[in-house]
This record gives C-alpha cells, structure tokens and sequence, in this order.
C-alpha cells in the first residue's frame, strides 16, 4: 500500500527521548497512513567484521518521532499496523553473551545472510518458511531521560519484540509527553515467541500505520488488540512479577472496567488466558560488561474476545 506520509531511516536513532524534535506532526483519527523506514546497519557492519567493539552503526534505532496533535499525559496513543514491508535479505546472529544458548554457541559473533524472496524466508538449504513480519521496537518518549531501545522496556513500550505487533494488530501505548513522540524500528521478516537467541530474523524494512488517540486511558503498560484477542503486557523484576502485574491488568479490565464479577473473572482467567514470555528485554539497565544480558522479562497475557 502506499502511504502519506514517509519517514526514511535516516530519522533512525538508538532511543526514545522528548529532546529530539519531531521528525513530522499529525493528527489523530484522519486514517492517514505514515510509512517507517528502519534499518539493518549493525547487523551488516556485525556479518563483515565480526567485532562488537567495532560497532559505529546504533543498536536497533527507532525512526521518528511523530508528533501526534492533542495527545497528552495520561493518553494512550493508539497504533494501527497496516503493513510491513521486507528488504531481500535478513540476518541471524549469534553475540558473545546473549540470548538462553549463549553457552551452546561460540564465544565470538556467528553471522549468516539471509535471503528473502518469493519464496519465503530462507534459514537453511532445507528451511524455507513464510514471512511473518513484526515490529521489535515501538514506542513514545518519557517525560524525563531517553528511553532504551534495546533494554529495558518500560511502560512506553521499547524493544518489546512481539510477535503479535505484526499487521492486522492495534497497539496502545501510554503518553507522558505533549505530542506522545512515537517511534519505530528493529523490523523482523520472522521470529519464534520468547527470542531465544536475542537476535531473531532481523531485516531492513518499511512498517505503515495510522494513527487514533485514547483520551485518559491511564494505562500502565502498552496492549495489543487483534481480531482475536486484547493482549495485556506484564512488565517487572523478577519475571514472576511482570508475570503477576500482566495478570492484575487483565483482572483490573475485566472488573473494573467491564463492571464483571470478580470471581467470575477468576475463573474465566484462570480456565483461558493464557500467558508466555514475550521478548527477552527485561526491566533493568544492561550491564556494561554484557550489553544484550537481559533481566527479567516482557510477558504477554492473552484475553480472548469471545469470552467478552
């Protein structure tokens, strides 16, 4: 689809941060479509020289940010996902330090190109599976300070990296600044729940939205709506809190803002919302040594609709 509005990646910057002036301003509700180019230089810059230390490219910058007319504290911005465009190529990438198998790979960056064509995606000479495209990084600028690209995701949003933010879905993302200052980035052509390895499929690509507003939605983590689902994020240290805090939204928007009765809302959590670890990017500041070492965890808790 085209759009009416483009942002090239040269917008791109490791961040989320109210300082950085607004790369376009719109309106809310007009179902204007704005197109973000992201980037893939640090994987291309990791594949030809193999040093982390070597880096000049950023790690997973966020193109923008958008200046959204009205949007307040307090706010949640509301973000259609239209479309996801894909370049011919991807990377997986094993980094010293990062990810579950970090003691099962080498002790040294493990680099492999990855061709994507009509064909589908192209892992191995065996492997080829179908595109399923999602944004890693979406979310607003904080109040005070920059935001985290990599880690942590805060309340704001960040490097979620959830499958669920892929075309088709809605997501709703907190405001703490006038204008909201949304950004976008860190593309994937394909990626398995949880992200093993800290590094899925990532890609250069295009993603298309539009634009709504929510007025005094007060939430304290970012949603995801899809034709199936609300899907509530937990955010916390250790994971079993995100865990409980994702559990407590979901409880809280079934009492009370859909006046259920609180045991009835027990049971049908309880009998089926299911819960899983979202992306690895957890909820304290990395440590310099290890800069990809996640701690804690997003987590994702799936309301069905159809018990609504």
């Amino acid at each position: 689809m085209s759009a009416e509005h483009w942002l090239g990646r040269e917008h791109g910057r490791p961040g989320y941060d109210a300082a950085v002036a607004p790369a376009l301003r719109v309106r809310p509700g007009t179902g204007e479509t704005i197109a973000f180019e992201t980037d893939d230089a640090v994987y291309a810059e990791l594949h030809d020289h193999g040093d982390l230390g070597a880096l000049t490219a950023p790690i997973n910058p966020v193109t923008g940010p958008v200046y959204v007319e009205g949007a307040k504290p307090g706010d949640a911005l509301v973000v259609h996902v239209h479309e996801i465009r894909l370049g011919e190529y991807g990377w997986s990438q094993s980094l010293p330090g990062a990810g579950a198998l970090q003691h099962r790979m080498p002790d040294r960056v493990v680099s492999r190109r990855i061709p994507i064509d009509a064909g589908g995606v192209h892992l191995t000479e065996r492997h080829v599976v179908p595109p399923r495209p999602m944004i890693g990084c979406i979310g607003t600028a904080p109040a005070r300070g920059r935001n985290s690209t990599v880690m942590p995701t805060t309340a704001l949003g960040g490097n979620m990296d959830l499958t669920d933010v892929a075309p088709g879905a809605t997501v709703y993302l907190p405001v703490e600044v006038e204008g909201a200052l949304l950004s976008i980035g860190d593309i994937h052509a394909v990626m398995a729940r949880g992200e093993s390895s800290f590094v899925a499929i990532e890609a250069a690509g295009v993603a298309v939205v539009s634009i709504d507003l929510l007025p005094d939605a007060a939430l304290r983590a970012p949603r995801i709506e899809t034709d199936e689902e609300w899907i509530f994020v937990g955010l916390g240290d250790p994971v079993q809190e995100s865990i409980r805090r994702g559990y407590e939204d979901v409880f809280d928007e079934l009492v009370d803002a859909r006046g259920w009765d609180p045991m009835d809302a027990y049971a049908v959590m309880s009998a089926l919302v299911h819960s899983e670890l979202g992306g690895p990017t957890g909820s304290e500041a990395p440590d310099p040594l290890h800069p990809f070492r996640a701690v804690g965890a997003v987590t994702v808790h799936r309301l069905p609709k159809s018990v609504l």
